[in-house]
């Protein structure tokens, strides 16, 4: 039971309010007893929003760019293609050096080269596009 002081407009009031069951609650004020039955606590409502999917502009798919991309960051040692060569899968495009081994970075489709996106001496980081093709 847990029990109160209110002073309401210079009137003194001492309330005790008991445990509650089923919203239903014993409340004594001034030594008077009074049943008294609680408001169910309201259900949080979630406003439904309708959506009307003609008025929805779909969005556009990002193009899917066939590239040779930096596996890890290191330093451009050699490029062995050039723009316009058609490339077979398994070719070599580029060599990477990192942690001061040169790793062979070969094409994984066949495709012609539509863009060298790097220079020997340049550095890279990884996922960086080495080679785009068409």
């Amino acid at each position: 039971m847990k029990e109160y002081k209110y002073t309401i407009n210079g009137n003194r009031y001492e309330v005790a309010v008991g445990d509650i069951n089923d919203l239903q609650v014993t409340v004594t004020v001034n030594g008077e007893e009074y049943q008294v039955t609680m408001d169910p606590k309201p259900e949080k409502v979630r406003p439904v929003v309708k959506i009307d999917p003609s008025k929805v502009a779909a969005k556009p798919k990002a193009p899917q760019v066939k590239a040779v991309k930096a596996p890890l960051p290191g330093l451009i040692v050699e490029v062995k293609c050039e723009v316009g060569d058609e490339i077979k899968d398994g070719q070599t495009v580029v060599i990477l050096e990192a942690m001061k081994m040169a790793n062979n970075l070969d094409a994984e489709f066949d495709g012609k080269v539509k863009e060298i996106c790097v220079v020997p001496g340049q550095t890279v980081m990884e996922g960086d596009n080495l080679v785009i093709f068409e």
